[in-house]
């Protein structure tokens, strides 16, 4: 079945929610600790992504097929962050494909799409995140060209005040000190 990419509108807010909580849920599902999972998330990404819509630095797109919104992709113009290294450029936030479309060559129309939209924005590169577990979404994103530049690190240290010891650095080979 044909896979038609195109601007999401406001009347896709609905799917845009379904989808973007279905993308945080996998995340949490990953990690529980780094991915918040905020109530009603679904709502949330509702309102997220339909305020983006009307962004002129923002970018939503929607896959169908056959009639029905089976994914979506989100980006934007992002300026020159000092923290990060980064320059000005396009960053693709989110991208998700129901489990049905999957294989279909949605997600890779997606991702395309996207970058064709940041660069005609003036993004001169595009950079993501994809999570460490995620590794389809890692052979996809590889498979368009985009190289591993960063990986992200994270260490719980328990409650402020807690009277608790930060964690033992490990030694040489891996292991506490």
């Amino acid at each position: 079945m044909t896979i038609l990419v195109r601007p999401a509108t406001p009347a896709d807010a609905p799917a845009l929610g379904r989808m973007g909580g279905a993308l945080a849920r996998l995340h949490h599902d990953f990690d529980r600790e780094r991915f918040m999972l905020p109530d009603d998330v679904e709502s949330g990404y509702a309102w997220w992504l339909g305020r983006e819509l009307t962004s002129d630095e923002a970018v939503v797109l929607v896959a169908e097929q056959g009639g029905e919104i089976v994914g979506y992709a989100y980006g934007r113009l992002e300026g020159r962050d000092w923290n990060a290294l980064l320059d000005a450029c396009g960053v693709l936030h989110d991208l998700w494909v129901d489990e049905g479309a999957r294989r279909s060559g949605a997600g890779a129309r997606l991702a395309e799409a996207m970058l064709r939209r940041l660069r005609e924005l003036g993004a001169p590169r595009v950079v993501l995140s994809a999570a460490v577990k995620n590794e389809p979404a890692r052979r996809l994103f590889g498979g368009l060209g985009f190289r591993p530049t960063l990986v992200e690190m994270t260490c719980e240290l328990g409650p402020a005040g807690g009277g608790g010891d930060p964690p033992t650095p490990p030694d040489g080979r891996g292991r506490p000190g």
